[in-house]
């Protein structure tokens, strides 16, 4: 009687990782309306692009709209990069709690990004992407900051200097883990 509750509880136990199903689902779906999204602000963005053309635009008029569209694209980029984290990490959860995905395996086409094989793989790939929109995030600010003293440029400056050492210490690690791996 105590062997079967024992295997009838371990039996339950294992199987409650499957409410990670939720996660991965809802996580995919965001991704996908992220994805809309950003595809949507693309397509609108380049249809306001023909006014760019116009010969009647004055210059400032002309500077605006070019600095608007490059923010816009900004935008745009962070919007993709967000709905790759979620897909990231809707794939990785199935992965590390549900199952592996047989065609990713096995694909040619499948990049080492999508294949998860432990919550380390997991944390780091979802570093890097996060990074990423952490860097356009930062851009798209200092598109948008007025300079008017020689500290703003030295801000600017300190804060390009922080995200190359960012990049460069995440690619420092990636080499130090392969090499570790071999």
């Amino acid at each position: 009687m105590l062997k079967r509750l024992e295997k009838w509880f371990e039996g339950a136990l294992w199987n409650s990782r499957l409410v990670v199903l939720s996660a991965v689902i809802t996580s995919l779906l965001t991704a996908f309306a992220v994805f809309y999204m950003a595809t949507i602000d693309a397509v609108v963005m380049i249809s306001h692009l023909g006014d760019y053309a116009s010969f009647s635009l004055s210059i400032e008029a002309r500077n605006e709209l070019r600095s608007t569209t490059v923010t816009h694209v900004v935008e745009i980029i962070d919007g993709y990069l967000l709905a790759t984290v979620l897909l990231i990490f809707a794939l990785g959860l199935y992965e590390l709690f549900i199952s592996k995905i047989d065609q990713a395996e096995g694909s040619e086409n499948s990049s080492n990004i999508l294949l998860i094989h432990s919550l380390d793989d997991l944390k780091a790939r979802l570093a890097k992407v996060i990074l990423m929109i952490l860097v356009v995030k930062f851009f798209e600010h200092a598109i948008g900051m007025p300079f008017k003293t020689p500290i703003d440029l030295l801000y600017l400056a300190g804060g390009i200097a922080l995200i190359g050492l960012a990049l460069y210490l995440s690619h420092a690690g990636d080499k130090h883990s392969r090499a570790a791996e071999k």
